[in-house]
């Protein structure tokens, strides 16, 4: 590391959260170590909804945290757009964790 340059601190053990948009809506994808979608969610602000998903007791990953190696997010300012990726991703990748807006069995 260059002198004089702060370390990044990692968030729930990714260090770069921090790249994800405050203000900024959009779609958040979150995967396994076997690039396997574990679910996927809207949110009007990006970043808050991400940690949500990490302190919140009623997240719908709230028991599979550990699972979690990589957060992907798209982002997407319409709400009503937002509403149709986030069902068309989990019906169409299969989230393992969505159980709201799934089509498949």
């Amino acid at each position: 590391m260059a002198p004089g340059v702060a370390p990044i601190k990692p968030i729930y053990g990714f260090i770069d959260l921090h790249e994800i948009p405050r203000d900024k809506g959009g779609i958040i994808l979150f995967y396994n170590n076997k690039d396997e979608l574990l679910f996927a969610g809207k949110a009007r602000k990006l970043r808050q909804r991400v940690k949500k998903h990490f302190e919140d007791t009623v997240s719908p990953i709230k028991n599979h945290r550990d699972e979690v190696k990589q957060i992907s997010v798209i982002i997407v300012e319409d709400p009503m757009e937002r509403e149709i990726y986030e069902t068309y991703i989990v019906n169409t990748q299969r989230a393992k964790y969505n159980v709201d807006k799934v089509f498949f069995d």
